[in-house]
C-alpha cells in the first residue's frame, strides 16, 4: 500500500481529533473541565471510550500475533490462553466497582492518591503518587514507542523520515487536542476513537476470512473447529506461566493494580455525578472489553491460516507483532490496510492522550497541590496546568527516543517490565489501607516501595530460574504481598478511633 495513502489518513484523521477539541474545549477550559470534565460525564460515553484507553496500540497488533507464538519451553503455542487473562480482567473490574469506587467517591477525591495521605500518611501518599508518574511515563513512552516503529516501517521510511520526527509529531498532535479541553475532550474523543477500533476489528475479520475464501460465519467456524481455539490451560501449574490459574489471578490484581490504583482509567470514573452511574460505567465496560478481546484472538487465528495459506512466516518478519501489519498492508486490498491503520492509530492514540491527562492532573494536584489552592480554576493555575502538560509530552519523547536509542529488544523490555513491577507497591499500600486498620511508619514507606520490586527483581533474575516455577501475570500478587508484610512489620500499631479505608 502506498504510504501517500496511509499519511492522507493520518492527516485527515487528526485533522477530526482537533475539530473535535475546539468544540469541547470552546468556552470551557478551566482545570475543573481538565480533570474531571465538570463531574458531568455521561456514563455511557465513558465506558464506551474506556475501551479505546484500555486497549492499547500494543494490543491491537500483539495480542492477534501472540496467537501462534509459542512461549520458551514449551511445544504448543499459546492459542486463545490469554482470553484466560480476560476474565481475570473481568473480575477485577467488578472488585474495582464495588469496593474501590464507593471509597473513592465517598472522599470526593481528584486524584486517588490523596487517599493514602487521608489513611496512611504524607510521605505514602507522595510515594503512591511517584510510583504512578514514573510506572505510566514508561508504560505510555513504550506502548508508542512499539507503535511508532510500525508507522516508520510501513509509512515514513518511505521518505527517509527520522524517528524523532514521526515520534514528535504524533506528541504535538495529542498536545493540541488535549491541552485546553483535557479530560473533557478525551471522553469526546476517546468514544470517536473505540468507535474506529471496534469497526478496525470487525472490519477486519470480514477481509480476513474474504482473503481466504470465507464468509464470516465459515471463519468463525474455521476458528472454533481448530486448535487456536483452545483456552484454558490445567496443565503444569509450576512450569505453565499460561495455566488457567496463574493467568486469571494475575488478572485480577493486575486489573485491580493498573486500572483500579491508576489515576488514568479511574480518572474518566470520577468525572460521573454519582457512584451508580460510575458503575453502571464499569459493568458495561467489562462486558465490552470481554468481547472485543475474544474478537481480537479471532483476528489472530485468521491471520494465521493466511499466513499458512500464503506462504509469510514469522521467521520472516522478524517477531509476530510484524504479522497484522504486514498482512494488512502488503497483502490485502487498499480498504483492509486503511482499515487496519485507523484501528492501530485510535488504540494507541486513545491510550496516550488520556495518559497525558491522568500524569498531568496527578503532578497539578498531587505535587503541585491544586486542590487546596483557594481557587483551583485561577488562570495563573491554569497556565501552570498547560506547563506540565506540555513536561510531561516532552518527558515522553525523551524516554521513547531512549527506548529508541537503546535498540535492544531485551533492554527495552526489561525497562517495561521494570516499570511493571513498580504497581506492585501501590497494590501493597492500598491493600493494607482498607483491609487493616493499622498504621504505618510512614518515614519508612519510601524505602518499603523501593525495597520490594528490587527484591522480586533479585527473585525473579537469580532465584527462580534455578527452580521449576516459572512466573507469570501473578507477579504483582507477589509483589504487592511482599508490601504488605513489610509495612505490616514496621507498623507501630492500630489507628486509634479509625476505621480502614479512610479517616
Amino acid at each position: 500500500m502506498s504510504p501517500s495513502i496511509l499519511l492522507t489518513f493520518l492527516v485527515v484523521y487528526f485533522g477530526i481529533l482537533l475539530a473535535v477539541s475546539y468544540f469541547t474545549a470552546k468556552g470551557s477550559a478551566d482545570n475543573s473541565t481538565f480533570f474531571v470534565a465538570n463531574r458531568n460525564a455521561k456514563w455511557y460515553m465513558v465506558a464506551f471510550g474506556m475501551i479505546g484507553t484500555a486497549l492499547s496500540g500494543v494490543t491491537f497488533i500483539s495480542v492477534p500475533g501472540d496467537v501462534g507464538n509459542t512461549p520458551g519451553g514449551m511445544t504448543d503455542p499459546n492459542n486463545f490462553s490469554y482470553f484466560q487473562f480476560v476474565l481475570g480482567n473481568a473480575i477485577g473490574f467488578v472488585i474495582i466497582a464495588y469496593v474501590l469506587l464507593p471509597l473513592y467517591y465517598r472522599m470526593n477525591l481528584t486524584s486517588i492518591y490523596t487517599y493514602l495521605e487521608e489513611r496512611l500518611g504524607h510521605k505514602s501518599y507522595k510515594s503512591g503518587a511517584m510510583i504512578f508518574l514514573i510506572s505510566r511515563t514508561i508504560g505510555s513512552a513504550f506502548r508508542l514507542y512499539l507503535v511508532a516503529i510500525v508507522l516508520q516501517r510501513y509509512i515514513f521510511d518511505a521518505w527517509n523520515v527520522p524517528f524523532i520526527v514521526t515520534v514528535s509529531v504524533c506528541l504535538v498532535l495529542i498536545w493540541l487536542y488535549t491541552n485546553k479541553g483535557g479530560l473533557k475532550t478525551i471522553i469526546i474523543t476517546d468514544t470517536l476513537q473505540t468507535t474506529f477500533l471496534l469497526l478496525a476489528v470487525i472490519l477486519s475479520i470480514y477481509f480476513m476470512a474474504d482473503g481466504l475464501g470465507l464468509t464470516v460465519v465459515e471463519a468463525f467456524e474455521k476458528v472454533k473447529d481448530s486448535s487456536y481455539s483452545k483456552i484454558f490451560i490445567w496443565e503444569n501449574l509450576l512450569g505453565d506461566t499460561r495455566n488457567v490459574w496463574k493467568h486469571i489471578i494475575g488478572g485480577i490484581f493486575v486489573t485491580i493494580a493498573m486500572t483500579g490504583l491508576d489515576q488514568d482509567l479511574m480518572q474518566k470514573n470520577l468525572s460521573m455525578k454519582t457512584i451508580g452511574e460510575a458503575q453502571k460505567n464499569m459493568m458495561v465496560f467489562t462486558s465490552i472489553f470481554v468481547v472485543i478481546n475474544l474478537f481480537f484472538l479471532a483476528v489472530g487465528a485468521l491471520l494465521y491460516f493466511y499466513a499458512d495459506a500464503n506462504g509469510i512466516t514469522l521467521a520472516e518478519l522478524g517477531k509476530s507483532d510484524y504479522l497484522y501489519p504486514e498482512i494488512a498492508l502488503r497483502h490485502l486490498t487498499l480498504l483492509p490496510g486503511i482499515i487496519f491503520m485507523m484501528g492501530l492509530t485510535a488504540a494507541t492514540f486513545a491510550t496516550t492522550d488520556s495518559a497525558l491527562t491522568a500524569l498531568t492532573t496527578s503532578y497539578c494536584v498531587d505535587f503541585l497541590n491544586f486542590n487546596k489552592k483557594e481557587n483551583p480554576n485561577d488562570p495563573k493555575l491554569v497556565k501552570q496546568r498547560n506547563y506540565v502538560h506540555l513536561a510531561f509530552s516532552v518527558l515522553m519523547l525523551l524516554v521513547i527516543l531512549l527506548f529508541h536509542w537503546i535498540n535492544d529488544e531485551s533492554v527495552v523490555s526489561a525497562i517495561f517490565k521494570i516499570a511493571g513491577y513498580t504497581y506492585g507497591p501501590l497494590l501493597g499500600l492500598f491493600s493494607f489501607g482498607i483491609l487493616t486498620k493499622r498504621r504505618v511508619n510512614d518515614n519508612l514507606v519510601p524505602f518499603i516501595c523501593v525495597l520490594s520490586p528490587i527484591l522480586m527483581f533479585l527473585l525473579t533474575t537469580y532465584v527462580l530460574p534455578h527452580t521449576a516455577y516459572k512466573i507469570g501475570f501473578e507477579l504483582i500478587v507477589y509483589n504487592g504481598l511482599v508490601t504488605y508484610l513489610l509495612l505490616l512489620i514496621t507498623s507501630p500499631g492500630k489507628v486509634e478511633g479509625k476505621i480502614a479505608g479512610s479517616r
